[in-house]
């Protein structure tokens, strides 16, 4: 397939283009730097530097790649822990309007998948929780898929030593479970060490 990958130079994107590169999949990675494009074409796809927030040239470069899916692993998250709650806003818009923004993208392209990153775990009221639900229901209402992954850890994660709590998982193991949702119809996957299963799914 032809891969659009929103988020190709975070965490577990510099792990998936590898991946779906041996797998036999073309991938365009974007990213909002040209110092990350240069990290996502060592990495084996074709770097696509645009803002998420930039509708228009977002939407044109979709387009110009016709993709046969979409993947969403945008986050804006700072790379301390201790600084998330100061992040908070920034991570909701990113969940609203960035997932707006490549849905519109890919219907503008006639892409038929999306599949994009949520969480497995219960966030508190508010923007979090907000913004994470709002993600879900238009993904689905898109035939989309959403990937509800555990809390990440291993190299280059807020828990790099340690294992976090459940629900949980390894950030390779995570990578390879998103190479295998490809084919998945619409609906909700959890994505923990436990393994990949099916939820059941509401865009109330």
């Amino acid at each position: 397939m032809r891969i659009f990958l929103a988020g190709a130079s975070g965490v577990i994107g510099r792990r998936l283009v590898p991946l779906l590169r041996v797998a036999g999949h073309d991938v365009a990675g974007l990213t909002r730097t040209s110092e990350n494009a240069a990290i996502i074409a060592e990495l084996g796809a074709s770097p696509v530097v645009c803002d998420v927030y930039d509708a228009a040239a977002l939407t044109r470069a979709v387009a110009e790649y016709q993709p046969d899916a979409v993947l969403h692993e945008l986050t804006d998250l700072p790379d301390d822990a201790a600084q998330i709650e100061a992040y908070r806003a920034r991570h909701a818009r990113i969940r609203i309007e960035g997932t707006h923004n490549l849905l519109a993208a890919a219907r503008a392209a006639a892409t038929a998948r999306i599949l994009a990153q949520s969480v497995a775990w219960p966030m508190p009221p508010g923007p979090g929780q907000e913004s994470v639900a709002e993600l879900e229901r238009s993904v689905l209402a898109a035939g989309g898929v959403v990937l509800r992954y555990g809390q990440f850890y291993g190299e280059g994660t807020y828990h790099p030593d340690t294992v976090p709590n459940e629900p949980r998982i390894q950030i390779d193991r995570a990578a390879e479970q998103t190479v295998d949702a490809l084919t998945e119809p619409t609906g909700v996957l959890e994505l923990t060490d436990d393994g990949m299963r099916r939820l059941a799914a509401s865009i109330d």
